[in-house]
């Protein structure tokens, strides 16, 4: 069973700045972070597989970068020039094709105008 840590998340406002830290407990090929909104299905921010891919929500593009150290499975979600409309709980994924998927206990975000 792999074991998800975040860490980071909190309040800001516009404009500001934070960072999402997520540990696995093994490598997984493929990491990244999810939110989801109240009322509004999770969806999908950022992800990033070991050899360094990633995939970004176009609404987060030029604004969001997700990294990935992966001597310490950690990924990190730097997130900058957020908006109100970022506001949500994120959660940690981690995927693989053999290992599976798993989830994280979420972090919330908020973002005040």
């Amino acid at each position: 069973q792999v074991q998800l840590m975040e860490s980071g998340g909190g309040l800001v406002q516009a404009g500001e700045s934070l960072r999402l830290s997520c540990a696995a407990s093994e490598t997984i090929f493929t990491m990244g972070w999810y939110r989801q909104a109240p009322g509004k299905q999770r969806e999908l921010v950022a992800r990033i597989t070991t050899i360094g891919s990633t995939n970004y929500a176009d609404s987060v593009k030029g604004r969001f970068t997700i990294s990935r150290d992966n001597a310490k499975n950690t990924v990190y979600l730097q997130m900058n020039s957020l908006k109100p409309e970022d506001t949500a709980v994120y959660y940690c994924n981690a995927a693989g094709p053999l290992s599976g998927t798993y989830w994280g206990q979420g972090t919330q975000v908020t973002v005040s105008s």
